[in-house]
């Protein structure tokens, strides 16, 4: 399957499950941030696909990164477009912006944990100054909409009555811990929209994604589906650094996308949505089994990781009540874990270049 069909059919999928919320009309501008990154390369995706086949005139895009973390190979056929405008940019730093805006969506973050311990500092910036400096853009500019995405990480490690998670379980994270710059950060993100909506009514609204995958992912992004990709695919190998027992919901990126969509262009200012797919609670020895399984002929070992910290406030499960979300913005995952597995699996395939494929 060609790179192109893998993606250019999500953006079918995500455009049936928001066609009642999107405007045929387009000519909005949009302002996104983490353009090259997994999520804000997806958002990019579907607002060319709505140019190109719904909207009578285009939505023009501002998309800023600084490509940390990121890479310009994912949105490279995009260059070109003059819909699309690329600021390469730290969004934590100060930021003018002369056009009009009417939709922002705050993709960028640093949300690896490999990475976001590297750079603790900068995943504060970009989490709350960056986010700032965004609300501040919008309060001035008369926006529409903005969606801030948030984390699932922002609940913890939870206990065995609060799983599944809703929006209003108030967590359980160390502010001091190894995955506090990312945890905590992305917290006072939460109550800076919130606080921006109260006091200047900018219409900000929260989304809380556990768990995202899927086509676009870097497999060196060190997060454990790529991970475990990048071992069976390589070297036939998926190495598992814990005891295999904690658990996690996975959400396929259509999927993601589609509820981000519903929530952004919604009435629900200063509200929080829970976005995931609640199908199935797998812990790590399955996931590295399915995994294996999938690629075939691959072996899956346990070692401990040489890093003392690696598992320091690792939350040992995570699963979202999807309730808030299903009753007020119709949201409706479909995209079953297998199905998305090989989904990425193929999209690995297709641009790697791997000899023992």
């Amino acid at each position: 399957m060609e790179i192109i069909d893998i993606i250019s059919k999500d953006m079918e999928r995500i455009y049936e499950s928001t066609k009642e919320c999107i405007t045929n009309t387009g000519g909005h501008t949009w302002l996104i941030t983490g353009s090259g990154g997994f999520i804000g390369s997806y958002f990019l995706d579907f607002i060319d696909y709505c140019n190109k086949y719904v909207f009578s005139t285009p939505d023009k895009v501002i998309c800023i990164d600084n490509y940390k973390t990121s890479s310009m190979n994912r949105i490279m056929h995009l260059l070109d477009n003059d819909n699309f405008q690329f600021i390469n940019k730290d969004i934590s730093k100060p930021i003018e912006v002369s056009q009009n805006i009417d939709y922002i969506v705050h993709a960028a973050s640093i949300a690896s944990p490999t990475f976001y311990r590297m750079y603790p500092i900068e995943t504060i910036e970009v989490n709350v100054w960056g986010l700032k400096n965004l609300l501040d853009i919008a309060k001035a500019k008369s926006i529409k909409s903005m969606l801030y995405l948030s984390t699932s990480e922002i609940y913890g490690d939870p206990d065995s009555a609060n799983i599944p998670t809703s929006e209003t379980y108030n967590g359980n994270v160390s502010c001091i811990g190894p995955r506090a710059c990312y945890d905590e950060s992305k917290r006072l993100g939460e109550t800076l929209c919130v606080n921006y909506w109260k006091q200047y009514r900018v219409p900000v609204k929260i989304a809380r994604p556990f768990n995202v995958y899927g086509p676009g992912l870097r497999i060196d992004d060190k997060r454990v589906i790529p991970d475990f990709f990048k071992g069976a695919l390589y070297n036939r190998r998926i190495e598992i650094l814990s005891d295999g027992r904690p658990t996690r919901s996975f959400c396929y990126i259509s999927d993601a996308i589609a509820g981000f969509i519903k929530i952004l262009m919604s009435e629900y200012n200063g509200e929080v949505f829970n976005i995931g797919n609640d199908e199935i609670e797998i812990n790590m020895k399955q996931l590295a089994e399915k995994i294996a399984e999938i690629v075939e002929k691959v072996t899956v070992i346990y070692n401990e990781s040489s890093d003392k910290e690696y598992l320091t406030d690792n939350p040992q499960r995570r699963c979202p009540d999807l309730k808030k979300a299903r009753t007020l913005i119709n949201y409706n995952p479909s995209v079953n874990l297998e199905a998305g597995l090989r989904r990425l699996m193929d999209w690995y395939k297709s641009i790697l270049e791997i000899d023992c494929i």
